[in-house]
């Protein structure tokens, strides 16, 4: 707030600009640290306050020419300055971490009042307006300069409204320093006068782009949310696909793989381990449970990244080949079936594994016609075995 240098008549209309201006400005920024509760806003928001009272005793020493309404107008337009400079210190983070500066600023107050006073008294007030405005520019300059990093068009500007800011509390220092060193107000000062009006624009747009600024970091906040979840859904149906003991594509995805319209193009292999209940019954389900745990690491180990692996149910596995032939299934799995036959059991040593499997080409056919060729021949196996078992294990006739 200013006046017509040449009158010691204060703008009245300059003076309510300024103040509802700054009502206006803290009450955004105090919306957006309630919103976001990001402290640059909230410090924002204590600075205009600062500010409205600054104005009010500025208006006092210029309506009445009391030196005395200096040194509160001082206070709070220092005041002002101190939380600026905290928020340029804070920058975007939800709490103020180094106090410690803001702390060295307030214990030399009453050192910059009576400075000021003393200003005020020898040199006149063009002298003080141009410390103040000096002291300003740089203050919008530093916080122009911590928020470099900002990024969006919201913050850009609200960035770009700072250094304009800046460059025009320069140009009113220079302009004080000229009347300064002159005994009367030239002609062409009067527009100081209306210097409430500009600043009221700057400062309006300054405050329209933190409101942008804020709506572009909730945009990006709601997009960061989107990813998040869209991951976390993933991550969630591709669990509920797990079997949890074996780590292998569960039963239920096994069904849906079988309805899919697109079909498979490979080997289906259906495998059962021979005599599991044998094994559950004579060491336990514990031991059961590694077993198969272990089998699942195998089949998993053992298949390329585009095979997939399922446990049916029970000890009974079926594994996709996509794109390959019988032959190479079968000594894939043959190759599986050789590494089991020494699988050691943690307490007990070696139990040798063995597996009946059968094996099935879609050949242009539905999986599920596929699959079920594989399991009648994985039976047909797994009886041919038994029968042979049964034989070795008669005793010879006399």
């Amino acid at each position: 707030m200013s006046m017509d240098p040449s009158s010691p008549v204060a703008d009245i209309t300059a003076f309510y600009i300024q103040e509802i201006g700054g009502v206006l400005f803290g009450t955004v920024f105090y919306f957006l640290y309630r919103q976001s509760k990001v402290v640059y806003f909230g410090l924002w928001a204590v600075a205009w306050v600062m500010r409205v009272l600054a104005a009010f005793f500025a208006f006092q020493l210029v309506r009445t020419q009391n030196s005395g309404w200096l040194a509160p107008y001082a206070t709070f337009e220092f005041g002002f300055a101190i939380v600026l400079i905290a928020a340029a210190r804070a920058g975007f983070a939800s709490s103020m971490k180094d106090w410690r500066t803001v702390l060295r600023l307030i214990s030399i107050l009453p050192i910059f009042v009576a400075l000021v006073w003393a200003i005020g008294q020898i040199s006149g007030l063009e002298a003080y307006h141009a410390s103040d405005a000096v002291v300003l520019g740089f203050i919008y300059l530093y916080n122009f300069y911590t928020l470099r990093r900002s990024v969006g068009l919201g913050a850009r500007i609200f960035r770009y409204s700072l250094l304009v800011l800046a460059a025009a509390f320069f140009e009113h220092a220079v302009i004080f320093l000229y009347l300064f060193n002159r005994d009367g107000a030239p002609t062409w000062a009067v527009y100081l006068h209306h210097e409430s009006y500009y600043d009221f624009a700057l400062h309006c747009v300054m405050a329209f782009a933190a409101m942008a600024m804020w709506s572009e970091s909730q945009i990006d906040r709601l997009r960061d949310l989107t990813g998040e979840l869209d991951h976390l859904r993933r991550e969630r149906k591709h669990t509920m696909d797990l079997d949890r003991l074996t780590g292998l594509l569960n039963q239920a995805a096994l069904a849906h793989r079988v309805e899919e319209p697109e079909g498979f193009d490979g080997v289906v292999v259906v495998c059962d381990m021979d005599n599991f209940k044998d094994i559950n019954d004579r060491y336990g389900h514990l031991v059961g449970d590694e077993i198969l745990r272990n089998i699942g690491n195998l089949l998993q180990a053992s298949i390329r990244h585009e095979d997939e692996a399922f446990r049916w149910g029970g000890d009974e596995f079926v594994v996709l080949f996509r794109g390959q032939r019988t032959a190479v299934a079968m000594r894939r799995m043959a190759g599986i079936e050789s590494r089991l036959s020494d699988f050691r059991v943690r307490g007990l040593g070696v139990l040798p594994i063995r597996f009946s499997w059968g094996a099935a080409d879609t050949g242009g056919r539905a999986l599920r016609d596929a699959l079920d060729e594989a399991d009648r021949n994985m039976y047909t196996v797994k009886r041919s075995r038994a029968a042979q078992d049964a034989a070795r294990d008669r005793p010879p006739a006399r």
